[in-house]
């Protein structure tokens, strides 16, 4: 029996291709000199692909040329990269990796949130240039007597504020619709809940329905005691009005996980005394990156065994059905 014929367009990690080509005929887009070249010979053959931020936007550009795909498997929570619309007009089921990695960036974003307030990593620099002789370190902020919000109460922000609750500190959200079976207080805007709290977690989807979310705004309602953590999409921050909220003081602090043109960062940015930067590492662990590289792989295979992947994103599931069970050659 021919093997599925598998479109990655970028890389995962050696041991998850291997797997994928005990039971596929694999199609590696990122090593093709002429990718366009490429696909216009085996875009008719290609069944099923894998994507992740690292390849770009998976819009109807490429759709067009794989009029047989039936799946595409992203790697990462986040499917901003995938252009839903469009795989939902030409009948392609899409897969994210939620779950696995909610404890990951939650640690992230609590570690964030205290070396931003402590400022750990200016006082490493601090220590290493030899300063300690000549003075002790300036005071910090603290995390005591905060009151944090969360931008962005699902499964991630769930676990960052079952965390902060050990650190004794008030906790609101606001998100699409009150939760009412948790015992935090509910903001219906997000500069409601800005207005409401001095620290300002980020953990909303990206896409166009929240670009810009945190804006100028936003920022000022904040304070000038704010804090503003990001580890969600960068497009959800207006960078911009972030830098010139950190260079005027109209807020305290920020610490970035993400940005607005990754890998680029603004030297704005990087030259700010009051920030922490991170390159986008929220769930770059072996353990956590494994777990999704795996999920990526079981989606694939159970949709080519059962017809149904394990997680579908909410907007492509009622293309699924009980009759697209498709035998998979065993390896």
């Amino acid at each position: 029996m021919t093997r599925p014929s598998i479109l990655m367009t970028a890389p995962l990690a050696p041991p998850f291709i291997a797997a994928l080509e005990q039971r596929f005929a694999v199609h590696r887009l990122w090593e093709q000199d002429d990718p366009d070249a490429f696909l216009a010979t085996v875009g008719a053959t290609i069944r099923s692909a894998t994507t992740s931020t690292l390849f770009g936007r998976f819009d109807a550009a490429i759709l067009d040329r794989l009029p047989n795909l039936e799946i595409v498997a992203s790697f990462g929570v986040g499917y901003d990269n995938i252009d839903v619309a469009a795989a939902v007009a030409h009948g392609v089921v899409a897969t994210n990796t939620p779950g696995v990695l909610d404890d990951e960036v939650a640690d992230l974003a609590v570690g964030l949130l205290l070396a931003t307030l402590r400022r750990i990593p200016q006082a490493d620099r601090f220590l290493r240039a030899g300063a300690w002789a000549n003075g002790n370190f300036p005071l910090s902020p603290t995390l005591r007597g905060r009151r944090v919000g969360i931008l962005g109460l699902g499964n991630i922000g769930k676990a960052v504020a079952r965390r902060l609750e050990g650190f004794g500190v008030a906790i609101a959200y606001h998100g699409r619709s009150p939760q009412p079976d948790l015992p935090y207080d509910y903001h219906p805007s997000p500069i409601g809940l800005a207005k409401a709290v001095d620290t300002l977690i980020v953990i909303v989807p990206g896409g166009d329905g929240t670009r810009h979310l945190v804006d100028a705004s936003v920022l000022a309602a904040l304070g000038a005691d704010g804090v503003l953590i990001n580890v969600s999409r960068g497009s959800v921050v207006d960078e911009t009005a972030l830098i010139g909220a950190l260079e005027s003081r109209t807020i305290l602090a920020a610490g970035l996980d993400v940005y607005e043109h990754e890998p680029a960062v603004p030297d704005a940015l990087i030259a700010l005394p009051n920030t922490v930067l991170l390159p986008h590492i929220g769930s770059a662990s072996e353990h956590t990156r494994h777990a999704m590289g795996q999920l990526v792989i079981d989606n694939i295979v159970a949709w080519f065994e059962t017809g149904r992947p394990l997680t579908p994103i909410p907007e492509t599931r009622h293309l699924l059905s009980s009759e697209r069970s498709r035998p998979l050659p065993r390896p």
